[in-house]
């Protein structure tokens, strides 16, 4: 019986079962669950090696007794695979995740067998129409201001430092040595020796502070000149011995020195560009292609809210719902906790947030149906080459090997997230290539 066949002879029924799930019941009569239980067996003995016996030709009755077990997972496999078969064939379905399935009745290799499978489905909304939604949205136009203002940028940003006889100001460097009235614990770590103590140590005039308190307090500070302050560390301070303390620092300044912008030639020969005018002309093009960029996302934006408030609410499957919250929630505990302090006090305001991570799951789980719907009916799809074209990028970006990256996503379920971010960002582009954007000054 090929799985085609199979699947034909599987009896299913369908159940409603809650928002956006369905049950499917499926029952496997005797018949045939015996002849795909011989074939199974079949292929067993043509395998299997008994000591004793040329292969496949040991007794029927040995191969049963010997590997029942494995005969009834193979059994199984192939009865589910062709119940997915089924399911899957009905186009009507739109399906977005399913459960193990569910036994109603134990496998024998002699009798009718009954499961279940539970599938997600797809929120049941009406599209309003979704092309030529009329918004208003701020034109682009790139102000010889902003050229000027990145040139300035990269002026200060390949700059070098240089000595300088004037009080230090913000953004300068100062060369310091420095002692305070903290008592190092016993096997202190380097760097919170450094933290409390140092000798010829660069301390800059900017946030975030490496001392809280240093940059109000030396603002204004003197070559060879000594200072004394109280750095008042915050609770959650990365070095738990500080956390919360208040410390008496003393400071002698070795030097101080401030960035001296470079002039255009400098400039140039830093990014090798022939002059200051092709480099006005780069700067500008660029900006650009960002403002052209930063207008796309605003018009998909506009179009998205109008579009999804005329959609109105609808239920999502509640499994789904799930497992966005607990991936949320992941990403929140990630970007908060640092510290051992960290993880009991995120436990303790984790009612807080798993709401900040349920609204966030319910914005993005809401905007992804949409724009699955609207995919669907304009035939975008996502290339595989698209999906690689980004691997790429992101494995360069957080340098990783591209097959270690790829291999890490797909442990993780990541390569699935980097399509549906790629699938909706299409969808996006559409929407706004299909907009009427009526052109606004901004407020």
């Amino acid at each position: 019986m090929s799985n085609n066949n199979l699947s034909d002879a599987l009896k299913m029924t369908v159940e409603e079962a809650k928002a956006c799930q369905k049950k499917f019941e499926f029952t496997a009569d005797k018949e045939t669950v015996c002849k795909e239980a011989g074939k199974a067996v079949a292929e067993f003995t043509r395998m299997v090696v008994i000591p004793g016996f040329r292969k496949g030709k040991a007794p029927l009755k040995m191969i049963m007794s010997k590997y029942e077990s494995e005969i009834k997972e193979e059994l199984k496999r192939r009865i589910y695979s062709a119940a997915f078969q089924k399911i899957t064939d009905d186009k009507t379905l739109d399906i977005v995740s399913y459960g193990m399935p569910a036994e109603k009745s134990a496998l024998k290799l002699d009798d009718e067998y009954k499961f279940t499978l539970t599938f997600d489905m797809a929120p049941d909304f009406k599209l309003p129409e979704y092309k030529g939604i009329k918004v208003d949205v701020a034109p682009v136009e790139v102000a010889g201001k902003e050229v000027n203002e990145r040139i300035d940028y990269y002026r200060n940003m390949y700059a070098n430092y240089a000595d300088i006889d004037v009080p230090a100001a913000k953004e300068d460097m100062l060369k310091v040595s420095y002692t305070s009235d903290f008592e190092l614990p016993e096997n202190a770590s380097p760097a919170l020796v450094r933290q409390v103590k140092s000798d010829n140590n660069w301390l800059w005039l900017n946030d975030p502070e490496m001392i809280p308190g240093a940059v109000k307090a030396l603002i204004g500070a003197e070559k060879d000149k000594e200072y004394t302050f109280t750095a008042e560390y915050p609770a959650d301070w990365r070095d738990a011995e500080l956390a919360g303390k208040s410390v008496k620092y003393t400071v002698k300044v070795l030097n101080v020195q401030r960035r001296k912008p470079l002039n255009d030639q400098e400039l140039c020969e830093k990014m090798q560009v022939e002059s200051i005018d092709k480099l006005n002309e780069t700067m500008k093009l660029s900006l650009e292609k960002e403002l052209e960029h930063k207008h796309k996302s605003e018009i998909s934006a506009a179009v998205f809210e109008k579009l999804s408030s005329q959609i109105g609410d609808f239920e999502m499957p509640p499994s789904v719902i799930e497992a966005e919250i607990e991936k949320e929630l992941r990403q929140i505990a990630q970007s908060a906790v640092k510290s051992e302090a960290d993880v009991e006090a995120f436990k303790k305001d984790i009612a807080s947030h798993r709401k900040e991570a349920e609204k966030a799951a319910l914005v993005k789980l809401r905007r992804s149906f949409i724009c699955r719907k609207i995919s669907q009916q304009e035939n975008i799809t996502v290339e595989q080459h698209e999906v690689d074209g980004q691997l790429k990028g992101m494995s360069r970006y957080y340098g990783y090997k591209e097959k270690e990256f790829r291999a890490m996503l797909e442990k993780t379920g990541g390569i699935e997230e980097m399509h549906l971010d790629i699938l909706n960002a299409k969808v996006a582009d559409f929407l706004a290539a299909n907009a009427e954007v009526n052109s606004v000054k901004a407020s």
